[in-house]
């Protein structure tokens, strides 16, 4: 007996929804096509023109007066904002602190500590206290930390400076600069008024945040067993680090107990999209995370694994002889010697260091242009190395 002519109306419809949810659910946007456990095998568009919500629970929030600056019972772990600052840098510290106080810190109150190699003046700490409700410390690098190191030829370094200068490498003569980045990779976490800190965020002067987060970044690093979180993910100037992928394949030879079994090769290693940065590099992608932006925990600097690292390059004396930063130092090591399942990207923290960004798309973010990579020249987006990280890790 055939149907009535409403009923086939009716069944056709509801076939033709069925498919279409179907395609829905099955249909990935075209940014995540070859999408496999997070992993993306080509970025054709940047993913924070997708929308962008928060991390997955637990995330720990403001309840009452649980995160109060004067509550010694407070839900606050063991953890600090870190800034490594000069006196004459104060204004542009000024204003990283009101970015950062105004999204973040001024409902969790974690503590900011000031690190100089020099004393910090009155005017310095009167105005940066004046930013926040939360307690303020300010720090002396201890002399033995920033000392040139005795194995360093200063010929050596004269002649190094020459050489790379040539090649266009920045600040190479600047000898403070070289101090900083060997501090930055393998020095700073045991500053003495650190040894109790287990989390740090990283923050330099004259950065910007853009979103509101509502949750407490260091307990989520906490709560869901993270060691390191990024924001930017950039290629390196391969003249800058010359040797540290060979003087790094020299330590694994005698250490190659410290490879995780999870780990992140691939991506230090990758040949295909940038071979001409690997070539210079001897087998170094350069991809690393741009560390003005970090969230850490410190107990993976203080690990034999990188203690031991961090000794064989300060031996090798690349933080002068080259321009060795802390951002290849510290993304190698993770690479290498972390679970990758262990590395966040903080895709949810709208941030700008000059001249690239990372700006979502969320309510909850103004002020910057979202899916935005840089503001500067065009070839400057070729400097992007998350394409990378999305394609070997994925974007967990």
């Amino acid at each position: 007996m055939a149907l009535p002519r409403s009923m086939r109306i009716l069944a056709a419809i509801t076939l033709g929804i069925f498919f279409w949810l179907v395609l829905q659910i099955f249909r990935a946007p075209a940014a995540l096509e070859g999408l496999d456990n997070g992993k993306l095998d080509h970025m054709d568009r940047d993913p924070n023109l997708d929308p962008t919500g928060e991390p997955p629970e637990p995330l720990r929030r403001v309840e009452g007066d649980n995160y109060a600056p004067d509550n010694p019972n407070s839900d606050r772990i063991a953890a600090t904002i870190l800034s490594l600052v000069r006196n004459e840098e104060l204004k542009d510290i000024l204003q990283s602190m009101r970015d950062l106080e105004r999204t973040w810190n001024r409902k969790f109150n974690y503590p900011w500590t000031f690190i100089n190699d020099v004393p910090f003046t009155d005017e310095f700490k009167e105005k940066t206290r004046a930013e926040t409700k939360a307690e303020v410390r300010f720090e002396l690098v201890p002399k033995e930390h920033w000392d040139v190191p005795s194995w360093i030829n200063d010929d050596i370094f004269d002649e190094s400076v020459k050489v790379l200068e040539e090649q266009d490498v920045q600040y190479m003569a600047k000898k403070s600069y070289h101090q900083m980045c060997r501090w930055n990779s393998g020095l700073f976490y045991k500053h003495p008024a650190l040894k109790d800190v287990r989390y740090y965020w990283r923050v330099e002067p004259k950065v910007h945040f853009f979103c509101d987060i509502d949750y407490d970044v260091f307990r989520y690093m906490h709560d869901h067993n993270k060691t390191y979180g990024f924001t930017i993910n950039l290629y390196d100037s391969p003249q800058s680090v010359t040797s540290l992928w060979p003087e790094t394949i020299k330590f694994l030879a005698d250490h190659n107990q410290y490879i995780h079994p999870n780990n992140a090769m691939d991506w230090l290693k990758d040949s295909t999209r940038r071979p001409d940065l690997n070539k210079l590099a001897h087998g170094y992608s350069t991809c690393h995370f741009w560390s003005n932006f970090e969230v850490g925990d410190m107990e993976f600097w203080r690990g034999q694994a990188y203690e031991e690292y961090f000794n064989h390059l300060d031996r090798a004396g690349g933080f002068f002889y080259e321009r060795w930063g802390d951002a290849p130092v510290h993304s190698i090591a993770l690479g290498l010697f972390e679970d990758q399942s262990k590395i966040h990207w903080f895709r949810d923290i709208g941030y700008q260091h000059i001249p690239f960004f990372n700006c979502p798309n969320s309510p909850k973010c103004k002020g910057c242009v979202t899916g935005r990579f840089t503001d500067g020249e065009a070839w400057l987006n070729r400097e992007d190395c998350r394409p990378n990280w999305f394609k070997y890790v994925g974007m967990g």
